[in-house]
């Protein structure tokens, strides 16, 4: 199946991406599609983590159209936003996690949120999802016992909870040591190899994006478009 016969998960096109009452991006045209792995990259301040915004409707789409796993982003009415977001996994720089709460009681809130109601079915996805990170022996252990690495994994058993079609990454490695980052990239470009879950990841860390490959939108000017392959890309790197 080539990509033009494939229904993109996500879609832009002639957006202009908002943050607050400021145009941070004219134009975004950009499509993910099933399997994808797509890097968000830019300076600081170039409307990356605004685009992600965008796509769980947190910020408005007020020009141009958009699309998020089958939801219209323009005119989204508030009652869709939770059905929007329960067909995606979203994972922050900062975990999120509930602290006053064990591992597995921060995934049964989740799921409990998002229509769970067998008692056995939520600890057998619990324990599947926990497995899939790594940390299947960590289910009765607080977040403030576990290290930023072991909570970031956590905070991707949590995004994977409803099978999503797409897990929108937000400088997920942002916080972490090399190593740990690594950890981090490894775990998620194996979802994506092995499960077929597409990735968006926003990062300004051009270690990442080199050593893991995928497609590349660079945020800069107030645009942001796909890297061709040989293309330098203008960022300071982070290490």
């Amino acid at each position: 199946m080539t990509t033009d016969e494939r229904n993109p998960i996500i879609s832009f096109k002639d957006a202009d991406i908002v943050n607050g009452e400021a145009t941070v991006i004219y134009g975004l045209d950009m499509d993910v599609y099933p399997g994808d792995f797509v890097y968000i990259v830019g300076k600081v301040g170039t409307g990356k983590t605004s685009i992600i915004r965008t796509i769980i409707a947190e910020n408005p789409l007020l020009k141009g159209s958009g699309t998020a796993c089958g939801f219209t982003l323009e005119g989204i009415k508030e009652k869709e936003i939770p059905f929007l977001r329960r067909k995606m996994g979203v994972v922050f720089q900062d975990f999120q996690l509930l602290m006053d709460r064990s591992v597995e009681d921060n995934l049964s809130f989740v799921l409990k949120a998002t229509g769970w109601k067998n008692e056995e079915e939520i600890s057998r996805r619990i324990s599947y999802v926990l497995e899939a990170v790594g940390m299947g022996r960590k289910a009765h252990k607080m977040p403030h016992q576990l290290s930023g690495g072991e909570q970031q994994r956590i905070a991707i058993a949590r995004s994977l909870l409803n099978d999503p079609q797409v897990i929108i990454a937000d400088e997920p490695t942002g916080n972490l040591d090399n190593e740990t980052a690594d950890g981090i990239m490894k775990l998620l470009t194996g979802i994506n190899k092995e499960k077929g879950t597409a990735i968006v990841m926003v990062t300004h860390n051009r270690q990442i994006f080199e050593k893991y490959p995928g497609r590349v939108m660079v945020c800069k000017d107030e645009t942001c478009t796909e890297q061709e392959k040989d293309d330098d890309i203008d960022l300071e790197l982070t290490i």
